[in-house]
């Protein structure tokens, strides 16, 4: 399996028509570079396809998933990247609300 230590997601759409030359020419636009086991994630303009590239230290990788309902949770604001946690990965790949696991679904006593 390839290794993923850090997950990053481009709140910018992206066309899903892009191969792997261009996913990697705007992963490098946007974050800066494309770093060893580290994975950076599209979406399309409405949200129910995504596109992730990673590198695994020798080459990349490009993969796709599209919903046939319903979208993906993708955040509005435009502009900037997002770190993600492994949990929060897969629950977007789902198509869960990823935003509410972590530190932003936790309930405290008042």
């Amino acid at each position: 399996m390839i290794r993923v230590e850090t997950i990053w997601l481009a709140v910018e759409p992206l066309d899903m028509r892009a191969g792997t030359e261009t996913a990697l020419a705007r992963v490098v636009k946007v974050f800066g570079q494309a770093r060893p086991h580290h994975a950076y994630l599209f979406a399309n303009r409405r949200a129910n396809r995504l596109k992730v590239l990673v590198h695994d230290g020798i080459g990349v990788w490009l993969a796709a998933r599209r919903l046939h309902q319903g979208k993906f949770a993708w955040p509005q604001h435009q502009g900037g990247t997002l770190s993600l946690s492994r949990a929060q990965l897969d629950a977007l790949v789902l198509g869960l609300p990823w935003q509410r696991i972590g530190e932003a679904g936790v309930i405290t006593l008042l």
